[in-house]
């Protein structure tokens, strides 16, 4: 019988969360937490998370988001890992829906993301590694009624995401989106039982799903086990988004 060889211990990594002070982005902060690996959030208001680095940076504002990143290497080491994760909604029937609304939010959900990419791969290039994930969501496939700017957003992500893999896949860097459906947060607990309930009767699974669902899902795309998956779209949805 062959002896068992302990497995080595992981190397811990500098992982950056941007919007992880609250709801998915906190359970995918205290995942990374869990395995041992730094951890620093960028975030409009910082709300301090024990045992992580937290940043404030609007993610309209490319000067804040490089300074953000420069005090993150500073402190905790090179960026290996980027969850770009940050959003707003600013849900308007189509024909109301002015220019701000649907500015406001591709500027942030997409372009904001766009800022992050291009600052955390210049180290991930130089070094020849790196794993970005971008949390999409279930809208940006299936769509949804009076969310154009924020589906329009999420959408993006994938060409995104794609276009990345196919420039930087060669330097071992990955690029994967990750589309969440319904989530059990305080926002979906105020929805009212009868609201809950119709949209739960939609979703094969018959539930919403739980944050930590979706951080152990963007923590398999940043890990070694996925190193040959890049470019993909997964969805965490129940079954909602199928076939989209």
């Amino acid at each position: 019988m062959t002896e068992t060889q302990p497995t080595a211990e992981k190397e811990p990594r500098t992982v950056v969360v941007t919007g992880g002070s609250r709801g998915i982005g906190l359970a995918i902060v205290q995942r990374f937490l869990a395995e041992g690996d730094r951890v620093a959030t960028i975030d409009r208001t910082a709300r301090p998370v024990e045992g992580v680095l937290s940043t404030r940076a609007d993610m309209t504002d490319t000067a804040a988001i490089d300074a953000a990143f420069t005090q993150i290497e500073a402190e905790l080491g090179p960026v290996d890992v980027l969850v770009a994760n940050a959003g707003i909604t600013r849900d308007q029937l189509l024909m109301r829906m002015t220019d701000d609304e649907f500015d406001s939010v591709v500027d942030t959900n997409l372009t904001g993301t766009f800022r992050c990419v291009r600052r955390a791969s210049k180290g991930m290039i130089r070094r020849r590694g790196g794993r970005i994930v971008m949390i999409s969501s279930v809208v940006g496939l299936y769509g949804g009624a009076g969310q154009v700017n924020y589906s329009a957003s999420k959408s993006a992500l994938v060409g995104m995401a794609r276009s990345i893999t196919r420039e930087l896949g060669g330097r071992g860097i990955t690029a994967n989106v990750v589309a969440p459906g319904f989530i059990e947060t305080p926002m979906t607990a105020e929805l009212g039982e009868d609201r809950q309930k119709q949209y739960k009767a939609a979703i094969p699974a018959g539930r919403f799903a739980q944050p930590e669902e979706v951080a152990g899902v963007v923590r398999f795309l940043a890990s070694d086990d996925a190193a040959y998956v890049s470019g993909a779209v997964i969805p965490v949805d129940g079954g909602l988004g199928m076939g989209h």
